[in-house]
């Protein structure tokens, strides 16, 4: 079964963060860990899944953030606490690749099952 997009990016911050801390652990190791090629090589075909303006998005988001996809619950942002406009109930479209943005902090959205 294919993935929305917003599964898509959210495997990809995931990976992106595996990343970032197998980099941390390597400085303080001091010598290179093991199956990190593969992880950059898989994160780099999932990215082929993603449409483009969507990853220039999360990217952009990524230098600002370090958790650039926020969960929603209670109809708020747990990324910058806001809460989110009435508009944003319609958030169960049939459409699966619309992806929201807190109109606060610009983070994308996902909802958790309340």
């Amino acid at each position: 079964m294919p993935r929305s997009q917003l599964e898509l990016l959210v495997v990809y911050q995931d990976m992106s963060h595996m990343l970032y801390e197998t980099e941390e652990e390597e400085k303080k190791m001091g010598f290179p860990i093991e199956g990190k090629e593969n992880l950059i090589k898989a994160r780099d075909d999932l990215a082929k899944n993603i449409k483009p303006e969507y990853l220039r998005t999360y990217k952009r988001l990524a230098t600002r953030y370090s958790h650039s996809i926020a969960p929603v619950q209670n109809d708020t942002c747990l990324g910058c606490f806001a809460k989110l406009p009435t508009s944003f109930a319609s958030r169960g479209t049939d459409d699966e690749d619309v992806i929201f943005f807190c109109e606060q902090c610009g983070r994308i959205l996902y909802w958790l099952n309340e």
